[in-house]
């Protein structure tokens, strides 16, 4: 896998139609089980810092935080131990794809203008490009609507929104990780509470790309790179990883 293209998670290089059907309801959240006193979110800034020693500083902390308002159920379902999985889990696959949080716009320009594509019914808006932006590189058209929808903010119509404000860029990806199931059968958030393992929450990321491949593989390389940071995260939150075998 390229980092910094629009092509980082799987779900988005499998066209609209996957998309379209594997997100709930246009601007509704899905119903999630959660405690029923908001958790606290289980790293704190100086753990976020140590993580990303040389992010950018348009990817703070607080701007995280506030990110997570937007979806409640977020590393606030299940026991403790499995609120932490939830966030390392996140944080390693964020890490992966963002290379350590030092890139907001994908960095090839020259395909910046290749991501309009009608043919679900959304249109592009005048003058607007829908290249890789924020934590995972969020593309084309049809998936900045979705996004903008679930997230009530007009993303079709200013993209730019996503490269300009911190906590929409930590939105997006927060939608993406708990409503879109892309090639796996249930979206991240529901794969880590559910027990199902590390694995299947790249499968739901990346898997066609980096799932079921020979050891030598370099795409079995690259989750093996996710699983190193999904085991360091959750050493640094003092909680065991559970299943984190390869998809």
């Amino acid at each position: 896998m390229k980092i910094f293209t629009s092509l980082s998670f799987a779900a988005l290089i499998l066209g609209s139609s996957l998309l379209l059907t594997s997100c709930v309801t246009a601007g509704a959240h899905r119903s999630y089980e959660v405690t029923a006193k908001p958790a606290p979110f289980f790293i704190t800034e100086a753990q976020f810092e140590t993580l990303f020693p040389q992010r950018l500083p348009f990817y703070t902390y607080a701007s995280l935080v506030e990110a997570t308002k937007a979806y409640p159920a977020f590393g606030n379902t299940g026991d403790q131990a499995t609120r932490k999985r939830e966030v390392a889990a996140f944080l390693a696959n964020v890490m992966h794809e963002s290379h350590y949080l030092q890139a907001i716009n994908e960095q090839d320009t020259s395909v910046h203008g290749h991501y309009c594509n009608d043919r679900e019914g959304v249109p592009c808006a005048p003058g607007k490009q829908y290249f890789g932006r924020g934590p995972i590189q969020l593309s084309w058209n049809f998936n900045y609507a979705l996004a903008g929808q679930a997230l009530g903010l007009d993303l079709l119509g200013d993209p730019d929104m996503v490269s300009r404000e911190p906590a929409v860029a930590w939105k997006t990806a927060i939608w993406y990780w708990m409503e879109i199931k892309g090639p796996g059968t249930v979206p991240a958030h529901d794969a880590i509470v559910n027990g199902l393992g590390f694995g299947e929450v790249v499968r739901s990321i990346n898997g066609v790309l980096e799932c079921s491949k020979p050891i030598q593989n370099i795409a079995y390389q690259q989750q093996q790179l996710r699983i190193r940071h999904y085991l360091s995260i959750t050493q640094m939150l003092d909680v065991t990883a559970a299943m984190h075998t390869p998809c």
